[in-house]
């Protein structure tokens, strides 16, 4: 492991962040990332933020057209709710703050007491939760679906709608659509292995796979022995087709779970598209790449989203962030 020591890995990471992309305020100490230009006056602001591991979610997505803060829990472990208030209270331009959750235990309970905190100071705050992995209903972690891939769409969709000066009910409906609009599923090929425990944390034979993985490593589905990237976009984007039943054109986010190359992750994008294709589902747009990551983990997650014209329109919006760019 690329590490000092598993107790500084995430302080370190954000000092070379804040080295990187002067264009962010990086509190090392209190383990947030801010847009330098917050608060902007009169624009909602969104929050967002969780386990590390998983980056570039979230501090990868902080910029113009996305996250106004993210703040950054050690690996696999959510935030707590001082940082949350700190961030609201920082990127608050008087329109109020949009807390972007995901749904996992730890990060609901952390982020509802950090909004009862911050609006008691006088910071307007609404919710949305992410729960779109359609692997699993409970898991360790949750009560309820798992939210993973979605996030990256809600972010960005969301905050092009703040970015255009939308109201706060506005920004939150919009979210709360896209959240309702979207669905994923995971595969491992291949185990994580966390700074702390220095060895893959399940075991997964390099013979199998498992299916609806999370992003924290919790079992999916079932376990099968290894499959092609044929048979996998099968199984995957069936399971999401089956689920959501869109009537429209699709969002479609081809994701690495950390450790698979490009290479692999856009030959499965091919597989991801031949299934929709012959499910007479249309693609509006397609993102490839490494977003919403389980460390070193091997293996891929598909999310889709169906998309009107106006949440495509948002998704086209500019965007500039470390990890996500575009249209400036």
């Amino acid at each position: 492991m690329l590490i000092n020591t598993p107790e500084t890995v995430v302080a370190d990471a954000l000092r070379g962040m804040a080295g990187a992309h002067p264009e962010l305020a990086v509190d090392v100490e209190n383990r947030l990332v801010v847009r330098r230009d917050a608060p902007v006056a009169g624009k909602v602001a969104l929050l967002s933020g969780g386990g590390s591991g998983h980056e570039p979610l979230h501090a990868g997505f902080v910029g113009p057209g996305m996250l106004a803060a993210a703040c950054a829990g050690e690996v696999f472990t959510s935030p707590v709710p001082d940082q949350m208030v700190r961030a609201a209270a920082a990127v608050d331009g008087g329109a109020g703050v949009l807390f972007v959750v995901k749904n996992y235990t730890g990060d609901v309970l952390n982020f509802e007491m950090a909004a009862e905190l911050a609006e008691e100071d006088g910071v307007r705050v609404e919710q949305v939760l992410v729960n779109d992995d359609v692997a699993v209903t409970d898991s360790l972690f949750t009560a309820g679906r798992r939210g993973t891939g979605a996030t990256l769409f809600v972010e960005k969709i969301a905050g092009a709608a703040a970015e255009e000066d939308a109201p706060l009910d506005r920004v939150a409906a919009v979210a709360r659509q896209v959240n309702a609009s979207s669905r994923s599923f995971g595969v491992a090929l291949a185990a994580v292995t966390t700074p702390a425990k220095g060895s893959p944390t399940f075991d997964l034979p390099p013979d199998e796979l498992e299916l609806g993985i999370g992003i924290h490593g919790e079992p999916g589905r079932e376990r099968r022995p290894m499959m092609t990237s044929r048979e996998i976009a099968d199984v995957a984007v069936g399971a999401v087709l089956d689920d959501l039943r869109p009537d429209g054109p699709v969002l479609v986010l081809v994701n690495g779970m950390g450790a698979t190359p490009l290479l692999e992750l856009y030959g499965f994008g091919a597989e991801v598209h031949r299934v929709l294709s012959e499910r007479g589902v249309a693609v509006a747009r397609t993102l490839v790449g490494n977003y919403v990551t389980s460390l070193d983990m091997a293996g891929c997650s598909v999310t889709l989203c169906q998309a009107d014209e106006e949440l495509l329109r948002l998704w086209d919006a500019p965007v500039e962030t470390p990890a996500l760019r575009w249209g400036r």
